[in-house]
């Protein structure tokens, strides 16, 4: 997943990260004005894999009608699923969801990538999809948002499922683990990338009178490993021209402080 390079000089304010978390409420009256009866409303097959959304005209035995624009069309019954209310439109999480079916959750990750919104929740899962795009979303302004706070309290980011980690470590002493997984192209290695620089954030030790002025800081130490792997065990593929060739195993230490302390790959 793009990273958050900024353009312009070093001292030029972060870009603002809200369009690219919270939902509008220009969004959310949109979604609520669109049509929908609890009884009718199902989501058909288009034949390419993907759902539309219909209403239901008629049942006859096993076969229902439905009209899907203004063309009327024949189903299985088995074939269409039930639309949710749209007060559960660009859900933030999908648990919630009164039916939780294939169809709504694929609209729900569809409608929140068009409105530029990357992450979602999936009960304990944190779904991300690649935007191809660099979002002002993993910059100090961002990890400021998420520092401290309950997940469901702040939009979905990959940087509350951090901070949840960093904080139950803390409060129970134990050691916490982060699995990321998905497939070629889907941004395991970015994410990675952004797990390990919001510790290095977190984390950082408090700065001290450095003699050797080119001595690089732990924190710095651990985010600049990852380019150094990938040199080694990166290849092109037909979905991704950086592909990670191997599976990580990166294990981050921290002091009884909650300081980075050191790092294991």
């Amino acid at each position: 997943m793009p990273g958050n390079e900024k353009r312009g000089a070093n001292t030029d304010p972060d870009p603002d990260p809200a369009p690219y978390l919270f939902l509008t409420f220009e969004m959310k009256r949109a979604d609520m004005s669109r049509p929908y009866d609890a009884k009718k409303s199902f989501w058909v097959p288009d034949g390419d894999g993907g759902f539309l959304e219909g209403m239901l005209e008629s049942e006859n035995g096993g076969k229902v009608q439905v009209t899907v624009g203004h063309e009327k069309k024949v189903f299985k019954k088995e074939q269409i699923q039930q639309v949710n209310p749209r007060k559960f439109e660009k859900c933030e999480d999908m648990s919630n969801l009164t039916y939780l079916n294939e169809a709504s959750v694929l609209h729900n990750l569809r409608s929140r990538y068009q409105a530029k919104l990357i992450y979602t929740y999936s009960g304990l899962f944190c779904v991300a999809i690649n935007p191809y795009k660099r979002y002002p979303i993993y910059t100090t302004t961002a990890v400021k948002i998420y520092l401290g706070k309950r997940r469901n309290e702040v939009p979905p980011h990959l940087f509350a499922i951090s901070d949840t980690a960093y904080r139950n470590m803390l409060t129970k002493g134990l050691c916490q683990s982060i699995l990321v997984t998905g497939e070629s192209g889907a941004g395991k290695t970015e994410n990675t990338k952004k797990v390990i620089s919001y510790f290095a954030m977190v984390g950082a030790r408090e700065s001290k009178k450095v003699k050797d002025a080119s001595k690089v800081s732990l924190e710095d130490q651990i985010v600049q490993t990852n380019p150094i792997l990938e040199a080694f065990g990166n290849a092109k593929t037909a979905r991704n021209d950086n592909s990670s060739r191997f599976g990580k195993f990166i294990r981050i230490h921290f002091n009884i402080k909650g300081k980075l302390a050191g790092c294991d790959i």
